[in-house]
């Protein structure tokens, strides 16, 4: 991404951070060795200075800014930034988020430079999707990417088995449907409670064996192949979204379906992390081969990975054969300088086709430390020693930031 790009995406809070950084040019030096906030016009004179030739160590102390990298899906036209926002806790996942909270997150997460925004009906019973229309309106709409997902649909009187999960506003209950006329309808029912003018990015939902026995997953998945699946492909014919893909917590069925179905994107969820990569190696292989994109959901494994005092490991409270293995990556951060949240955020980009990851977010303080993990300077000799440890295994690719 060059100059030009990146400095469209910056923001208020970006060029405030630019102006109280040390810097060593000319500029810098008649001013005694730092910027004053300035107007955009001057600054932009320096970045590109910076950028360019002159001011290689304000660059370098500024870092990558990685949060502001982006990515194409597959073969559609949908962009995404690196770093994502997950909106699963805007539907109260294992805890309540107040509206003030939600949207105070999403003000955030602009003012960063986030542009990636993931939800799905699911969420809070309709909750996260609403939160996040209200978080978005006004928004210029080509500036964004919004996925939200089919697979559900929300009626009164229904159960909600995902109670322990979820909780939100809507008496709504859900109703797995994988069904033809059911992902048109679900995308119609979405496109209301955003109250936007169209998704970006519909994903089939939670179809693997996690979620289902067995009876039921072979029933949705014949039934999403002829179904939902067809949905999906005839609504980017139709441009109705610009890209496709599956929401899923399995490999295996993830590979599946990117061998029978022309899919943009595959969003795995817990399934590539530092404490897991079970079974993504055939996957990673067949999406690079297709052009089809993979997003990370749940880096940190539902908390256990970064300050998440609940110690969560795949939406339940971790057992100790997983606390421990953390214990002991905490003891190898802690010897060079680490925070395990920043190794956990980003580890998945040594796998070139990782577009992007989308971190779950309550706050507008969690969005602030995603986007300081994601920036954070890890030294190789970090990743070699959870190598010789066995942590981690030494054929897996590690990030190459450049």
């Amino acid at each position: 991404m060059g100059p030009d790009e990146v400095w469209g995406k910056l923001s208020d809070t970006s060029l405030v951070r630019i102006a109280r950084l040390p810097c060593h040019d000319s500029l810098g030096a008649r001013m005694g060795g730092r910027l004053p906030l300035l107007s955009r016009a001057t600054l932009k004179m320096g970045y590109y200075r910076a950028t360019c030739k002159l001011s290689r160590r304000w660059w370098e102390e500024l870092g990558d800014m990685r949060n502001l990298y982006t990515h194409v899906l597959g073969n559609s036209t949908a962009k995404v930034t690196r770093l994502g926002f997950g909106a699963a806790p805007l539907g109260n996942l294992f805890a309540p988020v107040s509206e003030k909270d939600a949207l105070a997150s999403l003000e955030q997460a602009w003012n960063e430079g986030i542009r990636y925004f993931d939800t799905a009906p699911l969420y809070g019973y309709g909750t996260s999707e609403q939160r996040i229309g209200e978080g978005l309106i006004g928004r210029p709409r080509d500036a964004f990417c919004l996925s939200t997902k089919v697979g559900r649909l929300l009626k009164a009187g229904f159960a909600r088995p995902t109670d322990g999960e979820f909780s939100g506003s809507f008496a709504l209950g859900a109703v797995f449907d994988y069904g033809y006329d059911a992902a048109w309808r679900s995308v119609e029912e979405s496109l209301h409670r955003l109250g936007l003018d169209r998704i970006d990015v519909a994903l089939l939902h939670d179809l693997d064996p996690t979620v289902h026995d067995a009876p039921a997953f072979k029933e949705h998945m014949d039934q999403a192949l002829t179904g939902a699946c067809r949905a999906l492909v005839d609504m980017r014919k139709a441009g109705v979204v610009s890209a496709i893909g599956l929401g899923i917590n399995d490999a295996e069925v993830a590979l599946r379906f990117v061998r029978e179905v022309p899919l943009d994107v595959v969003l795995l969820a817990g399934r590539y992390t530092l404490l897991e990569q079970c079974h993504t190696r055939t996957l990673f292989v067949e999406c690079e081969k297709r052009n089809v994109s993979v997003i990370i959901g749940s880096p940190f494994n539902s908390g256990v990975l970064c300050t998440d005092v609940h110690s969560y490991y795949d939406y339940a409270p971790a057992p100790k054969a997983i606390l421990d293995r953390v214990s002991q990556m905490r003891e190898v951060c802690a010897r060079h300088g680490v925070s395990l949240g920043a190794a956990a955020l980003q580890f998945p980009f040594g796998q070139c086709v990782v577009a992007a990851v989308i971190p779950g977010v309550r706050s507008a303080e969690q969005v602030r430390q995603n986007v300081n993990w994601l920036n954070a300077s890890i030294p190789p000799d970090f990743w070699e020693e959870l190598c010789a440890l066995g942590l981690l295994s030494r054929e897996i690719p590690l990030p190459q930031w450049s």
